[in-house]
């Protein structure tokens, strides 16, 4: 499959109220084929949210490449990113607070089209809300005449919009109750195999991952330290860190209730201010050796493709 997005040693560092510098991104790579999910993953801190924001330059990077059909964007200028975004739409966490409230749907979920100056917007909104399960009618109400996965509905049209190449989907359930998680999973899922669109779907649950992605990278302080096919993630985790966050999945109702290996990292998350030397999840490691305090392990691809960063990765 051609490469759509490239991302090459990308970092993305911000100074805290401490006056401290957090490496939030700090040398991250991969690439996302055409028509490809690539699930990012990891616990709240890791950096995922910044790297989808900085991919989509939300954010400027501070080093890096990011190549969008071979052009690297990293260092344009906010004047001449109107090309991309076009073609770069994202879905953010908080469906209330990305939709203006004073607004109509029909406004909202058009607004892209007025800013690129694209015909027949009535038309296409209509088509939009029929899209996502709303309805034409939708487009004469305003955002707080409707529930939360309703509004995430309304973003994912206003999204879409444009008929996007890249979508960056911002932990799009986590702010929905538990029983519309689901409906608003399966529609992401419907519109990706209808649309045959090409995401980043950034999430901290493995399990709602899981439903979407073809791919699957786990990051941690800044770091993606595993990357593979989500059925390789799941059958064969390699790095401790993957192991410890699949482990740590509830039991799906009606699974087998044989033993099941829980395994919990030591300790807290350490300072993203002041990581550890070498692997920064060495101090929270049951496998961690002398090794793994000095030397930060590389990524290193595997024959399958799959990548991991550690050091004990065959025995893990």
């Amino acid at each position: 499959m051609t490469a759509l997005l490239e991302i090459r040693d990308l970092a993305k560092h911000y100074v805290d109220r401490r006056g401290r510098r957090v490496r939030a991104v700090d040398g991250v790579s991969f690439a996302l084929a055409r028509g490809e999910v690539l699930g990012i993953v990891g616990e709240s801190g890791c950096g995922k949210t910044t790297l989808g924001r900085t991919v989509m330059r939300l954010m400027a990077p501070d080093a890096g490449s990011i190549l969008f059909e071979g052009t690297d964007i990293a260092g344009l200028p906010e004047r001449r990113l109107k090309p991309w975004r076009r073609d770069m739409q994202m879905i953010f966490q908080d469906p209330f607070g990305s939709l203006n409230p004073r607004h109509k749907v029909g406004t909202i979920v058009g607004e892209p089209l007025a800013v690129h100056g694209v015909p027949g917007a009535a038309a296409r909104v209509a088509e939009l809300l029929d899209m996502v399960g709303l309805g034409p009618a939708a487009a004469s109400r305003f955002p707080h005449e409707f529930s939360g996965g309703q509004r995430q509905r309304i973003a994912i049209a206003r999204a879409l919009a444009l008929g996007p190449k890249l979508v960056v989907a911002d932990e799009p359930v986590s702010a929905l109750d538990v029983s519309i998680q689901s409906q608003i999973v399966n529609l992401i899922a419907d519109l990706r195999a209808r649309l045959g669109l090409s995401m980043l779907f950034v999430s901290h649950d493995l399990s709602v991952v899981r439903h979407v992605s073809d791919r699957i990278a786990v990051m941690y302080l800044g770091r993606i330290v595993e990357i593979g096919t989500t059925a390789s993630i799941f059958a064969a985790p390699k790095h401790p860190y993957t192991q410890a966050l699949l482990s740590a999945i509830p039991r799906a109702p009606g699974a087998p209730k044989g033993p099941r290996t829980c395994i919990v990292p030591k300790g807290e998350i350490p300072d993203p201010a002041d990581p550890p030397p070498g692997c920064r999840f060495h101090k929270r490691c049951p496998a961690a050796t002398g090794i793994c305090a000095q030397t930060q392990p590389a990524l290193a691809a595997g024959p399958s493709g799959d990548a991991v960063a550690c050091h004990h990765a065959t025995a893990a």
